[in-house]
C-alpha cells in the first residue's frame, strides 16, 4: 500500500451498505485485529474496518506470527452477528470464500480455500483469516475478522521459513495491484458472504466454500496437537469440522489442525 493512500481513495468505489463505511487507517500498528477489538469494546458499529500499511505484531491461528510487510492488504472488520457462539465461530469461512471469489473473478487467479482459514494460489498461501469472538456465555458481543493478503511485494522478501509455501499477487501476476480497487471488491464480496451466512445459515455458505476446496476427496496429511494423521479428506461438515477417512478405515472429525505439504500430499 502506498504511504499516501487516503480514506477517500479506500471508500471511493465502495458499493456496500455497512462494510467499510467507517475506516480507521494507520501507517503502522501492532495488529489491526487488536485495534479493532479495542474499538468494538467502545461500541464501534458493525462493518467498521481497521487497516494498516504494516503490522509489527500481527498473529494468526494459535498466536503464530504473521509477516506483514508494506504492500500487503492488512485489515480487520467488526461484526455483530446475533448467532450463537457455536455458529459465529464459522465466520472465518465468509472471509476466505470472499477472497477466493474476488481473486478468481477479478484477477483470474486460481484461488483455493484451504481448511480451516487460508486461501491458496498455486498451492501456496496468499491469504490468512482469523476470527476472534467476544462472548458472554453463548451470546456473541462482537466478532473481529482479521484478513491478511499478500499483494504488492515479491514473496522473496518474506522470511526464509515462509517463502516455499507462500506467494503474493504480484509474484503470481507479474504486476502491481491497485489496492483500493482490491479493497472495494473485497468489501462488497465479504458483505455478500456475511449476509448469506446470516440469512441462509452456515450450511449454505460452506457448500459454496467447498466448491473452492481442492483438497477435498484427496489424500492429505494433517497435524493436530503434534499428532500427524494421513487420510482422505471426505468433507468439511456443517460444524466446520474436517472429516478425514484414516488409513485404518475409521473416520476422524477435526476442528483445528494444519494441512501440511499440501502440494505433494495431494499427489499421494
Amino acid at each position: 500500500m502506498s504511504s499516501n493512500i487516503t480514506l477517500e481513495q479506500l471508500q471511493r468505489n465502495l458499493r456496500t451498505k455497512i462494510f467499510g463505511k467507517r475506516i480507521f487507517l494507520s501507517s503502522t500498528v501492532n495488529s489491526t485485529s487488536d485495534w479493532a477489538k479495542q474499538l468494538a469494546q467502545t461500541g464501534a458499529a458493525e462493518g467498521t474496518v481497521t487497516l494498516a500499511q504494516t503490522q509489527t505484531a500481527a498473529y494468526g491461528r494459535e498466536g503464530r506470527s504473521w509477516a506483514s510487510p508494506a504492500g500487503g492488504l492488512w485489515f480487520s472488520i467488526i461484526l455483530r452477528p446475533r448467532n450463537r457462539a457455536s455458529e459465529a465461530a464459522k465466520l472465518t469461512f465468509t472471509a476466505s470464500l470472499a477472497v477466493a471469489e474476488v481473486l478468481r473473478e477479478q484477477y483470474d487467479l486460481k484461488a483455493e480455500t484451504k481448511w480451516p482459514n487460508d486461501v491458496l494460489v498455486n498451492s501456496r498461501k496468499i491469504c490468512g483469516v482469523l476470527a476472534e469472538m467476544n462472548t458472554t456465555n453463548e451470546d456473541v458481543n462482537n466478532v473481529v475478522l482479521g484478513v491478511g493478503i499478500n499483494v504488492n511485494f515479491k514473496r522473496s522478501i518474506l522470511p526464509k521459513s515462509l517463502r516455499a509455501n507462500a506467494t503474493s499477487m504480484e509474484s503470481e501476476l507479474g504486476r502491481k495491484i491497485i489496492l483500493q480497487d482490491l479493497f472495494a471488491a473485497l468489501m462488497g464480496k465479504m458483505e455478500d458472504t456475511y449476509q448469506m451466512f446470516l440469512n441462509e445459515g452456515p450450511a449454505h455458505l460452506l457448500k459454496r466454500w467447498k466448491t473452492f476446496a481442492d483438497f477435498l476427496r484427496k489424500t492429505i496429511i494433517v497435524i493436530e496437537s503434534n499428532e500427524t494423521f494421513r487420510g482422505r479428506a471426505l468433507d468439511v461438515d456443517e460444524d466446520g469440522a474436517l472429516v478425514l477417512a484414516l488409513e485404518d478405515g475409521t473416520k476422524k472429525r477435526m476442528y483445528a489442525g494444519d494441512i501440511i505439504n499440501l502440494k505433494s500430499a495431494l499427489q499421494i
